[in-house]
């Protein structure tokens, strides 16, 4: 059978079946990644920015339709009201996220016991690798446009310390400052007083900008995709199938002819006459 397979054009038939079969191997890898990826990377409309009041109210649950929404907000920063959260990291170094309490110009003023006469949200304003780089926020009347994220989860039992905080969270956050706040926070990226930008996005400082970028839908498995990447997969296999087969046949052929060189010149076979036995006497039985 090796002896068969050895011949050239089967060596070159070999040679074309894996060329082929690594074709149909790359064919089921591209459907294979086609199978797990996001249709559309990310919500095109959560990158057209809108007015903060008219996105969420104060008081409400977090939907999750708003999550990453870019929004826009007018009023003031309050610099007694700033902590900072430790573990964050920025281009692979860890540091701190500075955080600003925002009174929103125009927010509905929740009701009740324990409300503030303001309505007030959590803004992310930037990085710091050190707490003494963070600087008090810029005063005075703001317009801040930033994208709106879900609170964070407090890490229990544990104690932060004086001006800091164990994550962005609203229930943790409210407690610290004593405010009635949004249900999220925002992660800011400009800052404009008086026509000027003075975010840490345009502003070359220690206060480093966050960057956060909507977060893509989750991956959903795309069956028909997935189904076709298992076929390219047989069809490689098969590939190498028929190669086998077709020599395999050629070997069977080459023992039919090796068999076939032992009859005579004009086809038939030389057949050898049987001895006829020889015949029994048989006996005359005398009456």
């Amino acid at each position: 059978m090796w002896k068969t397979a050895l011949k050239p054009r089967w060596i070159a038939g070999l040679v074309f079946a894996i060329a082929v079969s690594g074709v149909f191997v790359l064919l089921s890898q591209w459907q294979f990644g086609r199978s797990t990826q996001a249709e559309i990377p990310a919500n095109p409309a959560t990158e057209t920015a809108q007015a903060l009041t008219s996105t969420l109210q104060p008081g409400d649950f977090f939907h999750g339709s708003v999550a990453d929404q870019m929004v826009t907000a007018e009023g003031t920063y309050d610099p007694t009201k700033q902590v900072l959260i430790p573990g964050r990291l920025h281009n692979g170094k860890t540091g701190y996220w500075v955080v600003t309490a925002f009174a929103v110009k125009g927010a509905p003023v929740l009701s009740g016991a324990g409300a503030s006469r303001e309505t007030w949200i959590p803004v992310a304003r930037g990085w710091v690798a050190d707490p003494a780089d963070a600087a008090e926020p810029p005063s005075g009347l703001l317009e801040l446009t930033g994208r709106l994220l879900p609170s964070e989860a407090p890490v229990p039992e544990t104690a932060p310390g004086p001006g800091r905080a164990t994550a962005v969270s609203v229930a943790e956050l409210i407690n610290y400052w004593d405010v009635s706040s949004y249900p999220g926070f925002i992660a800011a990226t400009a800052e404009v007083s008086a026509g000027k930008d003075v975010s840490a996005a345009s502003m070359d400082g220690d206060l480093k900008p966050l960057r956060i970028g909507p977060q893509p839908p989750a991956q959903q498995i795309n069956w028909l995709n997935l189904f076709y990447s298992l076929e390219w997969v047989v069809f490689a296999g098969f590939a190498l199938f028929i190669w086998w087969r077709l020599v395999k046949d050629d070997y069977r052929r080459d023992l039919e002819d090796q068999f076939d060189g032992g009859e005579g010149a004009d086809g038939d076979h030389h057949h050898v006459p049987a001895k006829t036995p020889p015949a029994q006497t048989q006996q005359k039985v005398q009456p």
